[in-house]
């Protein structure tokens, strides 16, 4: 029922009239209510009374009930630019075709695919033309036999027949056998009329090909039988075999995830659908295929529910839909609200499904400071890693593809000629054997002499870090506006800014470990928070996220996470950060065979889901063999891969107390920690030359021995100050106890 407002044909004056006449239908007594003054005084605010109060306890006017939204705010908002300069625009071309490496390795595949096509029915041609020769006179039988029913029209002769089996009956039926027999010969004398044009036709086109070289006959006579053979093939035995099996998938609609939805047992789903939802407003966007691997549906699930119960349970979502589980992808979009889920289904088992090879397998360079390529997602699009500027860490349960993983990045950091690679492989299993050639740091083991390695490298690369700061700084800042590391800066030799990426893998051991965990831990902290800006990337995996397995100051500082199978939220917040799994980013719903999919996070806006490129030992090799190429003529083969080790000798800790008791001297209850280290280099120059104060610090620290104020005075200016320093009795204490604890005194 409409209102008169609703109807411009309403005659608003008329009914005025009606209402004012004291002998209108509604009588002398009517009058007209102004519908706004009132619609006004409902909504004007109560003034208080006398006494402060308000009248809200008072009845409501009889007028009628008070408004609780106005009329302006029920309103659907009008057209506006403002509105428009929102909204997201759909991109004109493909993603694909604007992204420039999937373009190519769309390319790459179509050339593939037609290059295989080529050779498979290429290697079969003998097969095919023994096929089309067999058929040949088939086909020459059925084009004879098609040309002699249409010439004398035999296709009427079953209806000429029942007319004549009729007429028995009917007599009148003769006259319609005269009819067509009338038509039939005049079919017939026209149509003979026309084959003897091509009977002539056919005669001379046989003259010329006798007539005609050897090389056109056997044109002419392969046509013909390709022809006829083609006309004379069975309908249920096609001439080409098949190159490609596909399997085809069936596709998603809006019905079946919604059924799928409602079998998760959500209580505020189920609630929405006893309430009548039938789920058609909950797809905000028409159900798309993406790339050719799957479809894409977004839902917008009922008020109250959020997308990461949803995500939660995936297992059963996939049951629901009759799908593989690595076929179905349930995520949050939260840059929407948390119940809107996107639901990606692929055509195949991710983890089964066939990836494109790396792109960088065979050819190409890598620049740190831009993107390669790290894995592809489960549309198949390519998933890039930018290495520079930020450190990344990797974590999972055992043999879930962490180790790959980090031997992925470390060999496209390989393919930049001016980095220097530090790899330590604290499994001890040789995964990272196959980087080697190109190390400037190479390790693998957890015995005490390869722990004494690592912490020799992390001390030698700390160093090097702090006089990268002293070299920006000093810089003018035409070249370095930014105070960090550039692409430019960095390839320039002079001022040795080169790349560096540290690979760790099993990083708990080191932090772990009973005598230099503590100063481990600090290394790495500080190049975590301070390396990206000098270009230093820290990139530590480990199979145990815990507190002590990734330290709160590593966890918390790294900028790049991938994460794949993990058992807790604990641990996917530790790799991943904090919040994420409430934010429903869960590397807990990947499956044990879902190996080398994880979640990417720090790359983009948004952690993706990510495959990494299952690259092998031997091919690991391969592509290092020409990275090693790449930096002999860049000249940069260095330490490790150029034959030189690292000295140990002064990560030894059992003489320190020792030393630091020599130096010191009765004479001396006090020293600067300065002034410690430079007796220390007199004392033993092989051992302490280049010791610093602060790796002084760290070797007294697992001792007990601390640093503090204490007063001193400067052996060159002769000036007394408090300045961090070491009391000797505090060294002898710490001595006199290690010495206790080991049952003898001198070393361990």
């Amino acid at each position: 029922m409409t209102s008169p407002r609703d109807d411009d044909r309403f005659d608003w004056q008329a009914a005025e009239a009606d209402l004012t006449d004291p002998n209108g239908p509604d009588g002398p007594d009517a009058e007209v209510v102004d519908l706004d003054a009132v619609r006004s005084r409902r909504q004007a605010p109560v003034p208080p009374d006398d006494n402060g109060g308000s009248d809200m306890d008072d009845d409501p006017p009889e007028g009628g009930p008070v408004l609780v939204d106005s009329v302006e705010a029920q309103r659907a908002p009008r057209f506006s630019l403002a509105g428009f300069r929102d909204a997201q625009r759909v991109p004109i071309v493909p993603g694909w075709l604007r992204s420039r490496s999937e373009f190519a390795g769309n390319l790459a595949w179509a050339g593939g695919f037609g290059l295989h096509a080529l050779a498979y029915h290429g290697l079969r041609a003998p097969k095919y033309t023994a096929k089309l020769a067999w058929r040949a006179p088939v086909g020459v039988g059925r084009v004879l036999r098609g040309y002699g029913r249409w010439l004398f029209d035999l296709e009427g002769e079953p209806v000429r027949q029942a007319v004549v089996r009729a007429a028995i009956d009917k007599p009148e039926e003769a006259r319609t056998y005269q009819g067509l027999s009338r038509q039939r010969d005049r079919r017939v004398r026209w149509r003979g009329l026309t084959a003897i044009p091509a009977v002539l036709a056919l005669f001379t086109l046989a003259g010329v090909l006798l007539a005609a070289p050897g090389v056109v006959q056997l044109a002419a006579l392969a046509v013909a039988v390709a022809v006829f053979g083609v006309v004379g093939a069975p309908v249920d035995k096609p001439l080409l075999d098949t190159a490609v099996v596909r399997t085809a998938a069936a596709p998603l609609t809006s019905a079946e995830v919604f059924h799928a939805l409602a079998a998760l047992n959500i209580k505020g789903i189920n609630d929405a659908i006893r309430r009548g939802d039938n789920g058609k407003r909950w797809f905000t966007a028409p159900i798309t295929r993406e790339n050719g691997t799957g479809w894409r549906a977004e839902v917008e699930l009922p008020r109250g529910v959020t997308a990461s119960t949803v995500v939660d349970k995936r297992e059963e979502l996939a049951a629901a839909l009759t799908r593989p589980l690595g076929c179905v992808w349930p995520e949050v979009n939260a840059e929407v609200h948390p119940g809107m889920l996107t639901l990606f289904v692929a055509d195949k088992d991710l983890s089964r499904a066939k990836q494109n090879p790396w792109p960088l397998l065979k050819s190409g360079t890598v620049n740190l400071f831009k993107p390669f390529a790290f894995g592809t997602d489960p549309r198949g699009r390519v998933v890039t890693l930018t290495l520079m500027f930020a450190s990344m860490i990797i974590g999972s349960i055992p043999r879930m593809g962490k180790t790959f993983a980090l031997r992925l990045a470390l060999l496209g950091a390989c393919l930049d000629p001016r980095a220097w690679i530090l790899a330590f492989d604290l499994k001890g299993t040789g995964d990272l054997s196959p980087l080697e050639p190109v190390a400037h740091r190479y390790r693998a083991g957890d015995d005490e002499e390869d722990i004494e390695y690592g912490i020799a490298a992390m001390r030698e690369i700390r160093t090097e870090m702090r006089r990268r700061t002293k070299v920006i700084r000093e810089l003018p800042p035409d070249l370095c506006p930014e105070n960090k590391v550039t692409d430019d800066l960095a390839s320039k030799k002079s001022l040795g800014l080169h790349p560096i990426v540290i690979g760790i893998d099993e990083c708990q051991v080191w932090f772990e470990h009973p005598k230099y965990g503590d100063e481990f831990e600090e290394i790495c902290t500080d190049l975590i928070k301070r390396g990206p800006a000098t270009g230093i990337t820290l990139i530590p995996a480990t199979q145990r996220p815990d507190d002590k397995s990734l330290p709160t100051g590593i966890s918390a500082n790294a900028v790049l996470r991938f994460c794949l199978k993990v058992m807790g939220y604990r641990e996917n917040d530790m790799v991943l950060g904090q919040s994420m799994f409430k934010s429903g980013i869960r590397a807990t719903m990947f499956a044990k065979r879902d190996k080398g999919i994880g979640y990417l996070a720090g790359e983009g806006d948004d952690p993706v889901i990510t495959r990494t490129f299952e690259i092998d030992g031997p091919t690991a090799k391969a592509v290092v063999g020409r990275a090693r190429v790449l930096r002999e003529r860049a000249g940069n083969i260095t330490g490790h891969a150029a034959g030189q080790t690292v000295s140990t000798d002064a990560v030894r800790r059992d003489t320190i107390l020792e030393d630091v008791l020599a130096v010191m001297g009765d004479e001396d209850p006090k020293l600067w920690s300065t002034v410690i280290v430079e007796r220390l280099a007199v004392l033993r120059p092989d051992v302490y030359a280049g010791f610093t104060a602060d790796q002084l610090r760290e070797a007294l620290k697992p001792h007990g021995v601390k640093t503090g104020q204490v007063w001193g005075t400067d052996p060159d200016t002769n000036e007394a100050a408090n300045r961090k320093g070491i009391t000797r009795a505090h060294v002898a204490d710490a001595l006199t106890k290690r010495d206790r604890d080991n049952g003898s005194p001198g070393r361990k």
